[in-house]
């Protein structure tokens, strides 16, 4: 009876350990290097500058550092405002992305740059912001400038939602020159004027060959022009539902990753 008793506290105390090891890794703040080597990682500019001024970090602190796309447990060695230098220790598992290119119509930018944040956080591997027919005039004309803001935006949403690398994040481009930037197998755009193929039966159906790299189209308000639509089909795209109901752009972005990281 006393060695059951010992064997029951001994395996509380393995399993309390080992939530607290995994509770330590969830809760340990992630970084994305600028630059790194073989055996060091290297922070510049605001996330420097926010370690050393805002988090007051010193060496010898302990942080989860994203260098060249591997996840390692990194120990700060050097703290400078402009500059925080970490030395990499062991590896790290971590989680692929979701092999989604998103080819987004640019529509009002607050509700835009809130569906990029979310596609980021849902995985999405490449964002390519496409100029509509229907994109307002003054949007399409500001959209390069906000393309860094974009990059910005994605870095903090990688970097919040645990991820190991950052999305991709194009410049604005017309349609043609988008569909000419697609490499996926997969080619799928929503589309509201289709009532039967649903995006989730498209995926599950196809051959896995095929979903190593899947493509998804969303378009801007008032959906695609009929030309548009046929410049899709031309190019090897499916069309594709979510439904009965018609979602804002954002919302169907939200909507058609979620059931790309169902079943990819």
């Amino acid at each position: 009876m006393r060695s059951l008793r010992c064997l029951t506290a001994s395996v509380h105390a393995a399993l309390l350990r080992t939530a607290m090891h995994y509770a330590d890794d969830m809760t340990r703040r992630r970084w994305i290097a600028d630059t790194w080597s073989e055996d060091t990682a290297t922070l510049k500019g605001e996330q420097a500058a926010h370690l050393a001024r805002v988090l007051r970090a010193q060496p010898g602190q302990i942080f989860d550092v994203v260098a060249n796309g591997f996840l390692h447990r990194a120990e700060i060695v050097t703290v400078r405002e402009d500059e925080v230098v970490f030395a990499l220790h062991e590896e790290l598992e971590t989680e692929a992305a979701l092999p989604v290119h998103l080819l987004m119509a640019v529509f009002k930018f607050d509700h835009l740059e809130w569906g990029i944040e979310k596609a980021t956080e849902l995985g999405v591997a490449r964002i390519t912001p496409v100029i509509a027919r229907r994109t307002e005039k003054h949007l399409a004309l500001a959209a390069a400038k906000r393309v860094d803001r974009w990059r910005r935006i994605v870095l903090e949403a990688a970097k919040q939602s645990r991820r190991t690398d950052v999305p991709v994040v194009d410049e604005p481009v017309a349609l043609k020159a988008a569909l000419g930037m697609v490499e996926a197998g997969t080619r799928l755009l929503l589309a509201e004027t289709e009532q039967e193929n649903s995006l989730w039966n498209e995926l599950a159906s196809a051959p896995v060959s095929q979903l190593a790299n899947v493509a998804l189209a969303i378009g801007p308000e008032g959906g695609w022009t009929v030309e548009e639509m046929a410049l899709f089909s031309a190019s090897g795209w499916r069309h594709v539902t979510l439904g009965p109901r018609i979602l804002r752009a954002e919302t169907a972005a939200i909507a058609g990753l979620a059931v790309c990281a169902a079943v990819l």
